[in-house]
């Protein structure tokens, strides 16, 4: 069964993606959780959760954020209400979570999503054996060691195969500092797009999200697997992920729908270029045209990676 779960920054385009065929939706808030196209308050995401129930579909809450000690204070509230509501599970990526979860005995399944650090099946093996049903495997790895991670360890593991792909992530709120420092007004608001760019070469943009978690930098290059899933379904990678942080609104769950469709043909065993292609050129017509597409570190050799 391939199941694919796609972020949602409101309760309409939850139910817009359910509706589409999305299996679970990606919610939080970001006092908890890391890089949400939106922050939702609490009242939002129960009334998400009831229209999953009502659509048999379900709702993943991000509980990933490195949590200070400020952070970890506040944190058991939160889990007793997202426990209270019934979430299908959360994200993790910090073993202070667990441990919370562990100590007031809270029936949450969570789900291991330690950014980077989920390299190899070891780390998921440990992780399981203390909980977990599932892993988000990082973004800078190839198909090669993907198919060899699903192999060794006994949950899914999650693949992103659309969207931004974060590469730096700094506590620091670098751009307020930057123009503080330079004394400069801020002519740009948070939601304008902001981006880095190559000394050498000023077409190669780096998109900027900022947010209370920090300063969190994007590859130049979006991510897109379209042409590539009947890859990830032979190597029985089944779970996969689509980011909207920088796809806004109904054409992210235009682009849903067509991995919806696609996934749709591999288990129906239709799948050929003659599907994907025609989905592939409908996706490129709702991506945004500033936002280059790529298939990042997945075709890639393991030992090219420097």
């Amino acid at each position: 069964m391939i199941e694919i779960v796609a972020t949602a920054e409101s309760t309409e385009q939850a139910s817009l993606l359910f509706d589409a065929g999305v299996d679970m939706v990606y919610v939080g808030e970001d006092l908890f959780g890391l890089r949400m196209p939106a922050s939702l308050p609490k009242e939002t995401i129960e009334e998400i959760t009831k229209i999953a129930r009502e659509k048999n579909k379900r709702v993943i809450v991000a509980v990933n954020a490195i949590m200070h000690n400020d952070r970890i204070e506040k944190l058991l509230p939160y889990l007793q209400f997202l426990e209270k509501i019934g979430v299908d599970a959360i994200t993790v990526g910090d073993a202070g979570v667990v441990h919370v979860l562990k100590k007031h005995g809270l029936q949450l399944p969570f789900i291991y999503d330690a950014q980077t650090m989920v390299t190899s099946a070891n780390p998921i093996n440990f992780s399981v054996k203390r909980g977990a049903v599932s892993a988000v495997a990082a973004r800078e790895l190839t198909y090669v060691e993907l198919e060899a991670i699903q192999q060794k360890v006994p949950v899914p593991i999650e693949v992103q195969v659309y969207g931004a792909t974060c590469i730096y992530q700094s506590k620091r709120p670098l751009v307020t500092n930057y123009f503080n420092f330079t004394e400069q007004k801020r002519s740009v608001s948070k939601d304008d797009d902001l981006f880095l760019s190559e000394y050498k070469n000023q077409d190669e943009h780096y998109s900027i999200f900022e947010d209370i978690n920090g300063t969190h930098i994007f590859a130049s290059t979006d991510l897109n697997l379209m042409p590539h899933l009947d890859m990830l379904y032979k190597a029985n990678i089944k779970r996969w992920k689509l980011d909207g942080i920088f796809v806004k609104g109904e054409p992210f769950v235009k682009i849903a729908h067509l991995f919806v469709q696609a996934k749709q043909a591999l288990l129906e065993g239709r799948w050929s270029e003659e599907v994907w292609k025609p989905l592939n050129e409908q996706l490129l017509t709702h991506h945004p045209k500033k936002r280059p597409l790529g298939t990042g570190f997945f075709l890639k050799d393991p030992g090219d990676i420097k």
